[in-house]
Order: C-alpha cells, then sequence, then structure tokens
C-alpha cells in the first residue's frame, strides 16, 4: 500500500481525520435543495484555504461525514471550527429556510483517526446526538 505523505520545511506526516458532525437540533437541513452542493462547494474552500485535502465528503439529512488528512500544525478543533463557522454563516444568509436558525451546528462532533469508520459507527453517533444533555 503507497503511502502518501505530506511534508513542508519542517515536518513529513500522514495524519487524516475521519469527522461526523450534525445539525444542529438535528434538523434535516440537507433536504432544503440546494444546500448539500453549496455546503460541499463552502467546506471545499475552507479546506483549501486551510491546507486541508478532503478525502471523502458525504451529506445525510441532518449530518455531514468528513475524512480529511492535514499538516500536524492544523488543531482538530480548528479544523471543525473554520468549517462549520464559515458554512454556518454563508448558508444561513443565503438559504432563507435557514436564516433564523442562530447556529447551523451542534458543537459536538465525532473525530476519529482509525483507518476506517463504518456506517454503523457513524448512525450510532448521529443517534446519541438525539439524547445529548
Amino acid at each position: 500500500m503507497k503511502r502518501e505523505y505530506k511534508t513542508n520545511k519542517t515536518t513529513t506526516s500522514l495524519i487524516k481525520y475521519h469527522f461526523v458532525f450534525c445539525s444542529k437540533y438535528r434538523r434535516k437541513i440537507f433536504l432544503i435543495p440546494g444546500v448539500e452542493q453549496r455546503m460541499k462547494e463552502l467546506t471545499k474552500e475552507q479546506c483549501e484555504k486551510d491546507q486541508i485535502e478532503i478525502l471523502e465528503m458525504k451529506c445525510d439529512v441532518d449530518h455531514v461525514y468528513l475524512y480529511v488528512r492535514a499538516y500536524p500544525q492544523t488543531t482538530i478543533t480548528r479544523i471543525m471550527g473554520s468549517i462549520r463557522e464559515y458554512s454556518s454563516k454563508i448558508l444561513r444568509k443565503e438559504f432563507k429556510e435557514l436564516s433564523k436558525m442562530n447556529a447551523l451546528w451542534t458543537r459536538a462532533y465525532l473525530v476519529s483517526t482509525e483507518p476506517y469508520v463504518d456506517e454503523e459507527t457513524i448512525q450510532w453517533y448521529v443517534k446519541q446526538q438525539k439524547t445529548r444533555g
């Protein structure tokens, strides 16, 4: 298996993260026409700015699955914070149905460095969001 390392002046690394994050109150925002496509575009824009490579991205009714490769200097909280803040701000401006929401995303998210996160794990996490706090 060929591994593709990221390199810069001081570091050679192979760091990949799986993320799952849900819409606030598990609202079914991706049923709104155009929201999924725009979310993917915004995520790509923000990841390019932060030098994060998207390996896979899926949106499903009320949550997002994201698999990325990043430099070690880019923290997990920075990745999630920048993507969610940027997308929330713009999506709430562009889509009337979302404009009344104070926040688009929950503060919680799942992150894993395992080589594989299966659909069962994603569904387990999303289900847990119904019963949190």
